[in-house]
């Protein structure tokens, strides 16, 4: 499923364990500021067959946003032999309620363009401004 997040196969490799912890401890925290919602594939229990990740940061608020709250959502994925029936829909709509009842009220998220069209039927809409990101060589990662 990264690859079509990614557009390409990622090599396997140390980030694999790192991200498997990230994502066990930012699940645990009581601050409830990550949430995961799945699909099992049908035919093998506990086998993933789609999910929807997303997060919330505290920013500054704004006009539109005055409590800063901003729900980010990100690895929206269904396996290739489970598309067109509705997963990733269902894993997002859980996700935008897990919003809704946070008081989130501002949800961003990238689109590649074969998920634009799921996004725009649930009321997302482009944004002013290219995307753009910076990655930092860093001399060691915190834990």
């Amino acid at each position: 499923m990264l690859a079509d997040i990614d557009q390409m196969a990622p090599a396997p490799g140390p980030w694999q364990q790192a991200a498997r912890e990230v994502l066990h401890r930012r699940l645990a925290e009581p601050a409830d500021l990550m949430a995961v919602f799945v699909v099992d594939d049908p035919d093998r229990p506990g086998v993933l067959a789609a999910c929807a990740t997303g997060t919330i940061e505290q920013r500054l608020g704004g006009p539109g946003n005055p409590d800063g709250l901003t729900g980010y959502v990100f690895n929206v994925v269904t396996e290739p032999v489970h598309r067109r029936r509705g997963y990733s829909r269902a894993c997002l709509e859980a996700l935008l309620d897990w919003y809704r009842q946070r008081g989130v009220g501002k949800i961003d998220l990238r689109a590649s363009p074969q998920g634009e069209p799921l996004y725009r039927s649930l009321g997302f809409v482009p944004t002013v401004g290219p995307t753009l990101r910076l990655s930092l060589a860093v001399a060691h990662r915190r834990n």
